[in-house]
């Protein structure tokens, strides 16, 4: 069985700086502790995460709540958070809230029972079910979208700005009616989506209107019936702003049903490059997240934390890509 002076050797590094990259210690360089993480799973290294933590009476355990497990975007969170996690030799145990509060509530109780060594969460909204966490002081690592009141370490993208980015380049591309299809009002992402789209049109000197938007669940579903009925209308946007790639489904089922054309008709860019955007006709133009990273940075976060609870709470803000393909140009 592979040792933590078998992963210093094979990371080039020091058994001291080994043992603080595998605790997740945020004075490690990035660099060096991807290193260590990486030569750790290909060593196929475990530490005693259960000793480890006996004298805090933890399990070697992660919770990871999220709000879809049928989204890629989170099924990417997931991945990053594993592969640090298991790295380190702790287990991540999956939950999936639905967007519904109560359901979140449910799985924190749960998590706080089985005494998780900490959780990282997306949460259904700014006012959450974290107060028995924090009274608890379980570790807690929030992602996608902030919790503003909340004593955790935050990882979010700067949606604002990319959606303010795909706004500017549909109308970049002669596009004229811009709409855009975003999710329910109170959600911190989809409430920045919409500003970063109302943002490009004023500084292209267009109008908002509230008739070229709409707001509907992050299902497939409601995004079809909110696009049936802007498309419907008698001055049809051409060309939507869509808030992610399930919603984008939705778009693209309401299309096919009234006949209109991909790009030609109607312009799309949609949030999240999901496996299938490249694959319709025309490739789908997105604004890529770093899911992965997301999960990632979140999981090292909570390592630290683990380790050392005084550190102070910080806040790590990711960048989105556009990818221009198809779908938006004519």
């Amino acid at each position: 069985m592979a040792t933590i002076n078998d992963v210093a050797t094979k990371a080039g590094v020091s058994t001291a700086t080994a043992s603080r990259a595998l605790n997740g210690k945020s004075t490690v360089d990035p660099k060096l502790a991807e290193r260590v993480l990486l030569a750790a799973a290909e060593l196929g290294y475990q530490p005693n995460g259960p000793a480890r933590n006996l004298r805090r009476q933890e399990t070697a355990v992660l919770a990871l709540i999220i709000s879809d497990v049928e989204n890629p975007f989170f099924t990417s969170i997931a991945r990053g958070v594993e592969d640090v996690a298991q790295a380190v030799g702790y287990s991540v145990v999956l939950c999936n809230s639905d967007e519904n509060p109560e359901k979140e509530r449910r799985y924190i109780d749960v998590a706080i029972q089985e005494r998780a060594a900490g959780i990282v969460l997306s949460p259904t909204g700014t006012t959450t079910n974290v107060d028995l966490l924090a009274a608890r002081r379980t570790p807690l690592v929030a992602v996608d979208r902030p919790l503003p009141d909340a004593p955790a370490d935050m990882v979010l993208v700067d949606t604002r700005s990319a959606a303010k980015e795909a706004t500017a380049h549909l109308i970049s591309q002669g596009y004229g009616q811009i709409g855009c299809i975003t999710g329910p009002s109170g959600i911190q992402t989809a409430d920045d989506r919409l500003a970063g789209y109302k943002d490009a049109l004023r500084a292209s000197q267009r109008r908002t209107s509230a008739k070229l938007t709409r707001r509907a669940e992050y299902r497939a579903d409601g995004a079809y019936e909110a696009a049936i009925d802007l498309l419907s209308s008698p001055d049809r946007p051409d060309a939507l702003l869509v808030a992610n790639s399930t919603m984008a489904i939705g778009v693209l089922e309401a299309l096919s049903k009234l006949d209109l054309r991909l790009g030609t008709d109607v312009g799309v860019v949609a949030f999240d490059d999901a496996p299938w955007a490249p694959l319709v006709n025309p490739p789908l133009s997105v604004v890529s997240q770093p899911a992965y990273d997301i999960g990632k940075v979140a999981a090292q976060l909570l390592m630290a934390r683990i380790t050392d609870s005084s550190l102070p709470y910080t806040t790590t803000t990711l960048r989105a890509k556009l990818i221009t393909r198809g779908s938006s140009s004519r």
